[in-house]
């Protein structure tokens, strides 16, 4: 693999007295799915929204292409070809699908605009359909598309997803993993992310992080984890979905 894209390093966090994540490493080299899994509240978003900048870490370091990004502010980490699709969807509800695209591309020149806007429509042809209707009217299954899509239209090198999958049929989730295995094939997108349904982000990514109580406990190639016993008993009993 080439080198670290990202490098996360001994990283706390706290919620005013309250330690959020205990000392966290955590590696995503160039080219890479990598996934992080672990139980409701271990700290998955807050690692994710550390990267991001917000809160920020108050011990160890995140370098981003060899760029401390520990102290950075939110906006500036977003024009380092870092694109967030955050938990929750977060979208513009008030605005139309090509609006929130618009608004995915407000950090780049506009030059390939219309170029990458044909490029999210090919994966979620869904959204070209829906092109005019605003965000808050859409399914639970369209608003992800779209925040996804949204985010890759600030032409990202690397993509933070912050469960994708959250609430959503079977069917759906299957259609957005698949559209992540492709950009990253494809494309040579980069893409470190959280999510509950580890069955199915195990077998998308290379590497994945299991965390519990804001520690990593358990690292490792992604069907390799899948097959570990304490993993599929903690996190994939009946957990097919």
């Amino acid at each position: 693999m080439s080198q670290a894209m990202l490098d996360v390093s001994g990283v706390k966090t706290y919620y005013g007295n309250i330690v959020a994540l205990r000392g966290v490493d955590v590696t995503v080299n160039q080219g890479e799915i990598v996934t992080l899994i672990g139980a409701n509240g271990a700290g998955k978003s807050t690692l994710m929204m550390t990267i991001f900048g917000k809160p920020q870490a108050r011990e160890g370091s995140i370098t981003y292409m060899g760029e401390d990004i520990t102290r950075m502010p939110t906006h500036k980490i977003a024009r380092l070809s870092i694109a967030q699709s955050p938990e929750g969807r977060r979208i513009f509800p008030r605005m139309t699908v090509f609006e929130n695209l618009q608004m995915g591309a407000a950090i780049t020149d506009g030059t390939h605009f219309q170029s990458d806007l044909e490029k999210v429509f090919a994966f979620f042809p869904r959204l070209k359909e829906r092109m005019h209707q605003r965000g808050g009217t859409l399914s639970g299954g369209e608003q992800q598309m779209l925040a996804i899509a949204r985010a890759l239209m600030s032409r990202p090198k690397l993509l933070l997803l912050d469960e994708p999958s959250l609430g959503l049929a079977p069917l759906i989730v299957k259609q957005i993993f698949e559209s992540l295995k492709t950009l990253n094939e494809q494309d040579g997108l980069t893409v470190f992310l959280v999510e509950q349904n580890a069955y199915h982000a195990l077998k998308l990514a290379h590497r994945g992080y299991v965390m519990v109580n804001g520690l990593i406990t358990m690292t490792g190639g992604g069907r390799e984890l899948l097959a570990k016993e304490e993993v599929r008993a903690a996190y994939l009993e009946g957990g097919r979905h």
